[in-house]
């Protein structure tokens, strides 16, 4: 339906902005924290019964006749005569609220009475039913008693104490008492307001448990952490026994193949020596029967005739002379002492040796990156040696785990260190690293540790200044990540410039997800403005800082809705259309930048309250000045649909025409003075938007518009001319009683 057809404007409710995140200042809300303690005051039933009826608090007790008679008669137990047995030895039996106990996590706890309950429970035997007492208690329960998830049994409800309020906390005696009713010897002891002490009593029980939670963290921790050193100690054990076992081993292994090789060496060597021996003892025989032989010859010629004498003497001498000519070798080839037979146990010493030097370390272990370790080129990293292994140095390995290039591996970087510890620089910011670490010492390098991934700090954010938009209570901050890969977070920190803090941060904003964040400030100030990119690694330093006025509402103008034709400033308050531009050729349809109207928006904090700015005009060109929804069609002029408020001017013949258009619909308006200066003020409260001659403090006219979500300045020219805003500015008095 068309608004203006529908008469009255619709109230509509207002839509929250899209795409903005809003982050408050008190990040600690107290009222978030835990309740540890039932808000519900506990009291005796005979407190309760003096209150009601306006007794002092050391008052004697009612007659006791009349306490029965009126239970009697409450209960409908029977005739009051019943008690009289009870109540002889002057007790009076009485009921009591029942104790609330918390359940405690892991263990059962049941709701028991009192000792005076206790006594009335044996003492109400007369009663005429068994256990009545129990009867009346399950009685009142059902028809007055509360379920609690908290609790094992039905409660039974207190009533209001009026003079609840008058409870003071004895800090000396630890105890509440009244404060209309404060003894003797409460009046000199220090003493504080209930709420207050038990606020008091509920923040320190907080903070023991998370001290407790803590402690519980860090045992838990120190439990792994020893039972990591038990396992480790256990294998290093192992390790060493079958290291013993193993060089043992090869110490008889080699031991047998010697005493094999030696008593090879040995029988050969023996053989040798007899057969030689043998060899000369059996010629030492043939000579020696050779010469019997010649002997006996000699002798039996001797017996003969002379004739047979010499004929067997010339043969005999010869055979002599041969026998006598040829060497007869007489001496030992093989002597029978026994060499010296030098074992060489070197490699069995070396063996024996190496059982006693110390083993190669086993495997570190690389800790895990902690917060705040790293900046945005360099990470420190920690590991630690579980077991007793001597270790002379480490070698620290690590490389980037960004994308490479296809079938080329990242490079690998090795460092040697000393210690347990090493600061690695020269690394790219916010960028993960993949590092292993060895130990080594002169028996040798050990296994290679599990990698682990470090990641350095992001580098700082850029502020975009130019897009800040900024009101009396808010501002609405913008910024570019400064790095490649996305971070976990931002911090916005904020100094006012008078702020005498040493560090000069007055407050933080944290846990920032996007580029952009919504801060209250205070009117009227000055705020430097710094960003930081977190990640696991670490903060990012400081971006540049940016300063915030909270005078009025700043903005600038927005150059992605621009029109081909306008020139924006440097400075994003001052819109130019020149006779060159004009020429151009009308751009193209778009939902986002103007095409057909001549026009630019700019970014307007969407902050809901008063917003004030004034526009310079000229006199002699035609303007368009306004608010309109970011939606607003762009091929539209500004006013032509229920979309825009705008003033428009049109000047011919020396002639000043203004309207105030919504719809193509303008009121009959006569504007006597021309404006220099158009103050402009929008009014989410009232739904309004008026315009001013600034010059003069005209009220020139009020729009009643219904606004269902955030609207932005808009500036039209449609001549050559310029429009120069000026925001960041007071509210004039004239503007702000309107």
């Amino acid at each position: 339906m068309d608004r203006e057809a529908a008469g009255a404007p619709e109230l509509r409710p207002a839509r929250a902005p899209q795409d903005f995140h809003f982050y408050p200042m008190d990040l600690y809300d107290p009222e978030d924290r835990l309740h540890l303690f039932p808000e519900e005051h506990l009291q005796t039933g005979r407190e309760v019964q003096a209150e009601m009826t306006g007794e002092p608090k050391g008052a004697a007790p009612r007659d006791l006749e009349e306490d029965v008679e009126e239970l009697v008669h409450l209960y409908a137990l029977g005739d009051g005569s019943e008690w009289d047995a009870e109540l002889v030895d002057g007790s009076s039996p009485h009921l009591e609220v029942w104790e609330q106990r918390p359940r405690m996590a892991g263990a059962h706890r049941d709701w028991s009475l009192g000792a005076e309950a206790e006594a009335g429970d044996r003492g109400c035997a007369g009663w005429g039913a068994p256990a009545p007492s129990r009867d009346l208690r399950e009685a009142y329960r059902y028809s007055h008693g509360r379920a609690s998830e908290e609790y094992e049994c039905y409660v039974i409800p207190e009533e209001e104490d009026e003079d609840e309020a008058a409870l003071v906390f004895c800090v000396t005696c630890k105890a509440p008492v009244r404060a209309l009713e404060v003894s003797d010897e409460h009046r000199e002891h220090e003493v504080t307001p209930l709420s207050k002490a038990l606020e008091s009593a509920k923040d320190e029980i907080h903070k023991n448990m998370f001290k407790l939670e803590k402690q519980i963290i860090e045992m838990e921790n120190f439990a792994n952490h020893l039972e990591e050193v038990f396992i480790t100690v256990e294998e290093n054990f192992g390790r060493q026994e079958q290291n013993f076992e193993s060089h043992y081993n090869e110490i008889l292994e080699t031991l047998s193949q010697k005493y094999e090789e030696k008593i090879q060496a040995l029988g050969e060597k023996k053989k040798a020596k007899l057969e030689t021996l043998y060899g000369q003892l059996v010629s030492c025989g043939e000579n020696l029967d050779t010469c019997k032989e010649l002997m006996e010859n000699i002798e039996e010629m001797c017996h003969e005739e002379k004739v047979d004498f010499i004929k067997d003497a010339v043969a005999m001498a010869d055979r002599l002379g041969k026998f006598l000519n040829t060497e007869t070798d007489v001496e030992i080839s093989a002597q029978p002492d026994f060499e010296d037979q030098t074992l060489d146990f070197s490699d069995v010493e070396q063996l024996m040796g190496s059982i006693n030097t110390i083993p190669a370390p086993s495997a570190p272990v690389i800790n895990p990156q902690t917060p705040n370790s790293a900046t945005g080129s360099s990470v420190r990293v920690c590991w630690s040696l579980y077991s007793d292994d001597t270790v002379e140095s480490y070698q620290l390995s690590y490389r980037p785990m960004q994308d490479s290039l296809p079938g080329k591996d990242p490079e690998e970087f090795t460092m040697t260190v000393k210690e347990t510890y090493c600061s690695v620089t020269n690394l790219m910011p916010n960028t993960q690293y993949e590092f292993w670490v060895t130990a080594q010492n002169r028996t040798g390098p050990s296994p290679a540790s599990e990698c682990v991934v470090y990641m350095t700090a992001p580098s700082p954010p850029i502020i975009k200044s130019k897009e800040i938009q900024s009101c009396e209570e808010a501002a609405l901050i913008c910024w570019e990540s400064g790095n490649l890969n996305p971070v976990d977070s931002y911090t916005v920190e904020l100094t006012q410039a008078e702020t005498p803090e040493p560090s000069g941060v007055t407050e933080s904003v944290v846990g920032i997800p996007t580029c952009e964040s919504l801060v209250q400030l205070h009117p009227r100030q000055s705020y430097t403005v710094y960003v930081r990119a977190l990640n696991m690694g670490g903060p990012s330093a400081r971006s540049d800082p940016v300063t915030i006025y909270t005078t009025g509402s700043c903005f600038h103008l927005n150059e992605h809705t621009c029109h081909p034709w306008l020139t924006i400033s440097e400075d994003g308050l001052t819109v130019v259309r020149s006779e060159r531009k004009t020429l151009a050729k009308e751009p193209l349809p778009s939902n986002t930048r103007f095409t057909r109207c001549v026009a630019v928006m700019g970014n307007l904090i969407p902050i809901r309250g008063r917003h004030y700015w004034e526009v310079e005009v000229d006199e002699r060109v035609d303007y368009t000045v306004g608010v309109a929804f970011e939606d607003v069609p762009k091929q539209d002029d500004l006013g032509a649909n229920c979309l825009s408020w705008c003033m428009r001017h049109r000047f011919a013949s020396s002639r000043h025409k203004y309207e105030f258009l919504h719809n193509k619909m303008t009121p009959d308006i006569r504007i006597t003075v021309s404006p220099r200066k158009i103050g402009i003020l929008l009014d989410y409260e009232n739904s309004k938007l008026s315009f001013f001659n600034a010059d003069i403090s005209q009220h020139l006219y009020t729009f009643s518009c219904q606004f269902y979500c955030f609207v932005h300045p808009c500036f039209s020219l449609e001549k050559p001319g310029c429009l120069k805003i000026h925001n960041g500015i007071a509210m004039p008095k004239h503007v702000a009683f309107y």
